[in-house]
């Protein structure tokens, strides 16, 4: 992937960003922030070794009222109950040897972290906003989002056998009333053909200069690289960090930037300016471990003159006439003389990456195509060509594009014949719960299990938890 699917966008590496409230101090509560004034924590639960205290659910229950969650019964005994399984998750990881890396965790509270100074603006408003360094809200969240990966990890070792078939399909969706059945949106195929405008050499001429000017000005010391990086870089990813990229293997990073970051062994020193897909890069070592780097970063992209996007898209509609027109086919023009690397060789068909069943397709739900291509497609009929328009790829650069309707599915209620695999998601899924829901009771039977009276008239979701 390219200078990685992320580091233009959201951050090298990174996959969707957890929004969570900037409050929501999820690992523990400052007493100050619990609603009675005399509120005293305690240990109201004992779980195998684990406690549970009265802190731990109160901070559960203002995180529910924050995001509007419904515990599925009364919140003083759903709450507590939901952590005990947690805890039971964690018994047995720890039984069965499961570990995450260091890695691992840090790499998701880096994440975390994107994601609340994106929302605050800056680190230090952010740092202002929750009283706190940087350094100590990821010291915080280190235990819990450790216990996070070791859930979801048990988790998925529990159920990494559970299979159905296609009879178990039908037979489970045989006899369900008409609603049950799960309605699938709309879905499209698209093909796209791409003109990437031409860039002035003046323009090109003029970014690079200025990144000489960036590099002359650290290596004088007047100023710092991050504070450059941070004043001028357009990756939006890493701009807010000072141009800061953590560890990343060589195979994230575009081949180009990563040829001339690998080849760093000076931190004083700064890279020759380097292009890649995303622009023009000037890069600084920070740190080498194993086989992935640190570095910063401050990425320039030449302006695209208002002439050069015009003559692209006319260049488009006159190759949209010519289709139309039937000289020479979509699939034609998508091969031989699109701009897009990604669809040339599938002529022209975009990919999607389906979250459901964890492969790529070539059929997007409306939401899931890029706004401008979905703008594009919303008034065709299957078969019709649009209108040139422009579009920012998934390189963040600005991009003249034509589109054709290739196929639309209608929304519809789920048939086993056109969507089996929709079908299957669900059984699967049903078949998981019900494996782990037994999993829980049999644990809740073989753990020792503590809790205050006040919680022993409790309506449990489970059995077993009053020994």
């Amino acid at each position: 992937m390219g200078l990685a699917a992320s580091a233009v966008t959201n951050r090298l590496g990174f996959g969707s960003v957890q929004q969570e409230v900037l409050t929501n101090d999820s690992v523990k509560v400052d007493k100050n922030t619990i609603a009675n004034p005399n509120f005293i924590d305690e240990v109201v639960w004992v779980v195998g070794d684990e406690p549970i205290l009265l802190s731990d659910i109160e901070v559960m229950r203002m995180q529910g009222a924050q995001e509007g969650i419904d515990f599925g019964g009364d919140p003083d005994c759903r709450i507590p109950e939901q952590i005990a399984v947690q805890k039971l998750f964690l018994h047995q990881a720890a039984i069965d040897s499961i570990e995450v890396t260091e890695a691992e965790v840090a790499n998701a509270i880096e994440q975390q972290m994107n994601g609340w100074i994106q929302m605050a603006g800056s680190r230090e408003r952010l740092e202002e906003y929750r009283k706190q360094t940087i350094a100590q809200m990821k010291n915080e969240l280190h235990d819990e989002f450790k216990n996070r990966q070791l859930i979801a990890r048990m988790r998925e070792k529990l159920v990494e056998d559970v299979k159905v078939s296609p009879a178990d399909v039908r037979n489970y969706f045989k006899n369900l009333p008409e609603d049950s059945i799960p309605f699938v949106e709309t879905e499209v195929e698209v093909q796209i053909v791409t003109n990437a405008p031409r860039i002035p050499m003046d323009e090109i001429n003029k970014v690079k200069d200025e990144l000489r000017d960036y590099t002359k000005r650290v290596t004088e010391g007047t100023t710092t690289f991050a504070t450059l990086a941070r004043l001028y870089s357009e990756d939006p990813g890493t701009a807010r960090q000072g141009g800061e990229l953590d560890y990343t293997g060589r195979g994230h990073l575009d081949p180009a930037f990563a040829a001339v970051a690998f080849n760093l062994t000076d931190p004083k020193k700064i890279s020759k300016i380097v292009e890649s897909e995303f622009g023009f890069h000037i890069i600084q070592l920070i740190d080498k471990r194993g086989d992935k780097i640190k570095c910063r970063h401050i990425l320039r992209k030449p302006k695209i003159p208002r002439a050069a996007i015009d003559d692209g898209l006319h260049r488009l509609d006159s190759i949209a006439g010519e289709l139309r027109a039937n000289k020479f086919s979509f699939e034609e023009a998508a091969t031989y003389i699109s701009d897009d690397k990604e669809t040339r060789l599938s002529n022209g068909l975009m990919a999607n990456f389906d979250q459901e069943s964890s492969a790529h397709t070539s059929k997007f739900k409306m939401k899931d195509l890029p706004t401008e291509v979905a703008r594009a497609v919303s008034g065709l009929q299957v078969g019709e060509i649009s209108k040139a328009f422009t579009m920012v790829n998934s390189k963040g650069k600005t991009v003249c594009a034509i589109v054709k309707l290739k196929s639309r599915t209608e929304g519809h209620r789920a048939k086993i014949t056109e969507d089996f695999q929709v079908m299957k998601n669900v059984v699967l899924e049903k078949r998981r719960e019900e494996l782990i829901h037994e999993w829980v009771k049999k644990k809740i039977k073989d753990t020792y299990v503590r809790m205050d009276d006040r919680y022993k008239n409790c309506n449990f979701e489970y059995e077993g938890w009053i020994k």
